[in-house]
């Protein structure tokens, strides 16, 4: 006697590709992940060998108000995606918005950061290997910041001209994704430069 299954084959759901766009961002994500490694690990291996100052643990402040803004952008960014999937066109654009002034905040305390580096303490990014691993780190994330930037302008420009329909839900997702990945890199960033060394 045949013993049924405990699945039927109309209880099962067909198997799907995932889709091309989701697995060529995770791809991405994973080339960008190996690239912030390698120079986290260059920052940490030259740590401490400059042979003159200034040294990053007597010049550099912990950017706090900075950080909170980053972070505070990834909830934000994760609101939009949700009003968006769930068709609230005011509050995914008021949410948008709040993530691109957040992230415009933190870019702006990193370039007063720099400049008073720059200016003040003279801390180069020629001056000697404390500057150069600690500039190629820090504005390489800065550059991933202002990518995703233009990215989030560019769509709630779109947006608050009707141009973003709700068929453009995965792209909206993938590009919150690529936010919370700019914002986890900034966490590894900020404990590796700002709190590790002191």
């Amino acid at each position: 006697m045949d013993v049924p299954n405990a699945i039927g084959p109309s209880e099962t759901e067909p198997w799907v590709l995932p889709s091309r766009r989701k697995v060529g961002l995770m791809c991405l994500l994973a080339t960008e992940s190996a690239l912030f490694t390698i120079f986290v690990v260059a920052y940490l291996f030259y740590l401490g060998k400059s042979l003159n100052g200034p040294y990053p643990k007597d010049i550099l402040s912990i950017p706090w108000l900075a950080s909170v803004a980053l972070i505070s952008s990834s909830v934000s960014a994760d609101l939009a995606e949700r009003a968006f999937r769930l068709g609230n066109r005011a509050r995914f654009q008021a949410m948008l918005a709040v993530t691109i002034l957040l992230g415009l905040g933190f870019l702006a305390a990193t370039a007063l950061e720099w400049r008073r580096l720059i200016l003040v303490e003279h801390f180069t990014i020629s001056g000697n290997l404390a500057g150069t691993t600690f500039y190629a780190l820090v504005g390489l994330h800065a550059s991933h910041v202002v990518i995703g930037l233009l990215l989030l302008t560019l769509v709630l420009l779109l947006s608050l001209r009707g141009a973003v329909a709700s068929r453009q839900h995965e792209r909206i997702q993938m590009l919150t994704w690529y936010w919370h990945f700019v914002d986890a890199v900034w966490i590894v960033v900020f404990l590796v430069v700002y709190v590790f060394e002191r």
